[in-house]
């Protein structure tokens, strides 16, 4: 695992904006001869908003070479809804790169199970190049909340969100209240993420420290409890604070 810290969240952004920008385009210059498609997973919320915003602006990807498939989505939630992450990822990366694939999980589907297995075939499919994704809170991975299930091979998962996921939704403004805030969410499973070939994880924020030591301080295990202690395992993570989520840090 490599850790950059970075003295403010918009350099943390950059940094990792241009790992990703990197990792694309050596996924893109790998995959020519054959003509695949490069595939990435794209994360939401207010930790991705300033990275998504400078990769789409990266020069020399060609992303119309590119396959994306989305994290995760609330059961529930329409695509209009502001704090749909199909909204979110239309407006912030999809309409303004324009991958060739786009697979996106419908949230409102009538059987939130089958529309999981829909996408799990996709992805499962061939090889995920790169993963970007975020920490929460209480240390979820994806929606994957506390304690986290590390040993499902499905590659995604309908789940219950416990309740300081669903306070961190109020707290970044996607929601009113705790009450309006969806129960379940669709979500990329932990193996699934660990799959991708390389792993850009941005974090930013003093509300995010305690998350951050608790899952990547150098004494810190790799437990369930704390979900995203898993990247640990990975062979080619990259993570990007800023000084505030890196201040607990040991």
């Amino acid at each position: 695992m490599t850790i950059e810290i970075s003295s403010t969240g918009a350099l943390a952004a950059r940094a990792a904006a241009e790992r990703a920008a990197g990792l694309l385009r050596e996924a893109l210059r790998e995959a020519l001869p054959s003509g695949r498609l490069v595939r990435f997973v794209a994360a939401t919320g207010a930790s991705q908003i300033e990275m998504l915003d400078r990769l789409c602006s990266a020069p020399d990807i060609d992303w119309s070479r590119t396959e994306m498939f989305h994290l995760d989505e609330y059961v529930g939630i329409p695509a209009d809804h502001p704090a749909s992450f199909r909204r979110y990822l239309v407006e912030r990366l999809v309409g303004r790169v324009h991958p060739a694939k786009i697979h996106l999980l419908v949230g409102d589907a009538l059987d939130p199970e089958a529309e999981a297995k829909r996408v799990g075939a996709l992805i499962a499919s061939a090889p995920v190049d790169v993963a970007f994704v975020g920490i929460g809170e209480n240390g979820h991975l994806a929606f994957n909340d506390p304690p986290a299930d590390f040993e499902t091979t499905e590659p995604y998962l309908v789940l219950d969100l416990d309740p300081r996921c669903r306070a961190q939704q109020v707290g970044e403004g996607w929601f009113r209240s705790v009450e309006e805030v969806p129960e379940r969410a669709i979500s990329m499973s932990v193996r699934q993420i660990l799959l991708s070939r390389s792993i850009v994880c941005t974090v930013p924020d003093r509300r995010k420290a305690e998350a951050v030591r608790a899952c990547l301080s150098t004494g810190a295990k790799v437990s369930p409890l704390a979900p995203a202690s898993i990247l640990k395992r990975h062979e080619r993570v990259f993570v990007y604070l800023d000084g505030d989520s890196a201040s607990l840090l040991g």
